[in-house]
């Protein structure tokens, strides 16, 4: 029988994930587990679809303020199933611990102790500038190499072409595209991202518009790994 009892909180970033459940699920997994393993109850659960950049995020985040006051009348702590579903800022984890909530990470394990939050956070933080400064060395690069990353007016420029040499054309320019996409798709993959739907999700969070000027999917990323293949 449970012997303790903890307030769980969850959150997604965007109303696609919130809609679809996509991460959520994963974090209440993640999370019931871990309290059916250290004896926890959940007596209360909050889930939020908000961005958790910035740090005043509390301020935009109600779910989360709410799990903090319940979790401050019980006298109990806040279960999060990773860290970044709190933040990667450091001054925000700061301000969390000013709380006096405790906050159990349960990807880091009930021993993580607030100074250890602030090490992880410290280290997110820095993985996310580093991201950014490959992202940009990436798509410079594509530029350097006249690599054209999107082309939201189509085949607009194809006009007067005969239909073979149009055709010719856009696989050439298609194959051109995929080769400035390498390294940035290389680059993400090196972060530990594989499927083809998490790579349309980090291409779409980059701002990185495909060929024709929309959002990445699945199925458009596997073109792109296609043409890389051949």
């Amino acid at each position: 029988m449970p012997s303790r009892i903890a307030v769980a909180y969850f959150r997604v970033s965007t109303k696609r994930q919130g809609r679809s459940g996509l991460g959520m699920e994963a974090q209440r997994e993640a999370v019931e587990r871990f309290a059916e393993a250290q004896g926890f109850a959940l007596v209360s659960t909050f889930t939020e679809v908000e961005t958790g950049k910035g740090s005043d995020a509390l301020e935009t985040r109600p779910q989360l303020a709410a799990a903090i006051r319940d979790a401050n009348l019980r006298q109990c702590p806040v279960l999060v199933a990773k860290l970044d579903r709190l933040s990667r800022d450091v001054h925000f984890i700061s301000g969390l611990m000013r709380t006096r909530v405790p906050f159990i990470v349960t990807e880091l394990g009930p021993d993580a102790d607030p100074f250890m939050l602030h090490v992880y956070a410290a280290l997110a933080e820095k993985e996310r500038a580093m991201i950014s400064t490959r992202t940009k060395a990436a798509l410079a690069a594509a530029r350097a190499r006249g690599t054209r990353l999107g082309n939201p007016n189509g085949a607009t420029h194809l006009r007067g072409l005969g239909n073979a040499s149009a055709i010719e054309a856009l696989r050439a320019g298609a194959s051109q595209r995929a080769a400035g996409l390498a390294g940035l798709i290389d680059s993400i993959r090196a972060e530990g991202t594989t499927s083809a739907n998490g790579i349309a999700q980090a291409l779409n969070a980059r701002r990185i518009a495909t060929p024709r000027g929309g959002r990445w999917t699945a199925r458009s990323v596997l073109n792109v790994l296609d043409r890389l293949a051949a």
